[in-house]
């Protein structure tokens, strides 16, 4: 009887941690804790989700290592301000013709459709890089670097300071994100 329960929970609230999320955020917002404001809060942070489950695909992302994350988005904040700032260093004291802008292929391990789509949110972050596009044959990202001095310190620098991160916190060793055969 009790998973039975759980599994009805689950139908009803798809994502607690997000509905818990969601109805903090609504308190702080109105800067009430009112019972009328508990209501409709929770009944928000309860149908927000429900409405929203057929535009997740491949489900709601489980992290596997929460404090990977967190090492993962103070790295790429770190990596956002640099580059805002060599950016804007190369756009106001260098010549256009001296800005090496190219393409360049990227080959990926990360199979996870949520990894996927938090490395191309964190590429676009970041000044001077473009997600242009994934290469399924392949599994090769195409990247445009706005002033390329060296390829290889790319791949490398993707590969380690992203890619892997993100493995860590969307897969788990060994075995394919849910959804995927090995």
């Amino acid at each position: 009887a009790g998973g039975r329960g759980a599994g009805t929970m689950r139908r009803w609230i798809p994502s607690p941690l997000l509905s818990i999320s969601l109805l903090a955020m609504w308190l702080l917002l109105n800067q009430s804790v009112e019972p009328a404001h508990l209501l409709l809060g929770g009944a928000l942070a309860i149908a927000a989700p429900l409405l929203a489950r057929p535009l997740q695909p491949h489900g709601y992302a489980r992290l596997r290592r929460p404090l990977a994350m967190l090492r993962l988005l103070g790295m790429a904040t770190v990596e956002i301000i640099r580059s805002s700032l060599g950016v804007g260093q190369i756009i106001l004291l260098r010549r256009t013709r001296d800005v090496n802008s190219r393409f360049i292929r990227v080959p990926l391990d990360l199979r996870s459709p949520h990894g996927l789509a938090l490395l191309s949110c964190l590429i676009n972050s970041t000044p001077g890089t473009v997600w242009v596009d994934l290469l399924p044959e392949r599994h090769e990202l195409l990247l445009h670097v706005f002033d390329l001095h060296d390829e290889a310190w790319w791949i490398d620098t993707i590969k380690t300071s992203y890619e892997g991160p993100i493995i860590e916190v969307f897969e788990t060793a060994g075995r394919a994100p849910e959804g995927e055969k090995p």
